[in-house]
Formats: structure tokens, C-alpha cells, sequence
């Protein structure tokens, strides 16, 4: 399943999407607000957020995959470390 605002709300899109088996669910022009799109759009937006609070992983230093991606590593646990410990 593929979530995704108006700014791709074509035919084309939806028919590409289908043929790779991927089931779109793409907000439509001319609509009210209120498909519950957003909702899921803020948990990705939130959780880039949050990275970008690294400044290693906001601006990339590294020029080896394997080193940003032992940074990326890093800050998710990190992150899930901080909110651990806030339930406890």
C-alpha cells in the first residue's frame, strides 16, 4: 500500500502502481479534506524529523554507505532509547 497527497492524483500513477502490485491510496483533487491520509503522513514526517536531529545524518559527512548507515543505526536506537524511558 502506497499513501500519497493531491500532487499525484492522475491516472497514470494509479495504473504504474497497480502493475508492480502496489495498491494506491492517493488523495483526489477537489475533495474535503478528511481521507485520513494525513494522519499516517505525520508519523513519516515526525520520524524524519527526529533523524534530522542528528547533525551526522542531516547533513551526510560520510562518503561510505556502510559508515552513514552505522550512524542511521545508531540514532534509532538512540531514539527508541529515549522513548523507552519515558514510559518508565
Amino acid at each position: 500500500m502506497l499513501f500519497a497527497d493531491r500532487g499525484y492524483d492522475h491516472d497514470k500513477y494509479r495504473r504504474l502502481l497497480r502493475q508492480r502490485g502496489i495498491r494506491p491510496v492517493i488523495a483526489e483533487r477537489g475533495q474535503l479534506h478528511g481521507t485520513g491520509l494525513g494522519t499516517f503522513r505525520w508519523v513519516v514526517e515526525r520520524t524524519i524529523s527526529w533523524l534530522h536531529g542528528f547533525r551526522r545524518l542531516r547533513i551526510r559527512w560520510e562518503r561510505r554507505d556502510d559508515i552513514h548507515e552505522a550512524f542511521l543505526g545508531l540514532a534509532v536506537c538512540l531514539i527508541t532509547h529515549r522513548h523507552v524511558q519515558r514510559l518508565c
